[in-house]
């Protein structure tokens, strides 16, 4: 589980870089920004969904007090 949580978040790194790259190349011209930035939302809540499912069933362990 660790491994897809550093993937996932590597991905949104990505994203946003690119994003980022293509806000300052294009020049607000094209709609690629728009595209990376909405890939990040996407991957942030699919994260989200995985780490919820991952404590659901016990695959990431609850706080022990």
């Amino acid at each position: 589980m660790k491994i897809v949580v550093i993937i996932f978040v590597i991905l949104i790194l990505a994203s946003l870089g690119s994003a980022l790259f293509f806000l300052i190349t294009d020049r607000g011209q094209s709609k690629r920004t728009v595209k990376a930035l909405a890939l990040r939302v996407g991957l942030s809540v699919t994260l989200f969904l995985l780490l919820m499912a991952g404590y659901y069933f016990g695959l990431i362990p609850g706080r022990l007090t």
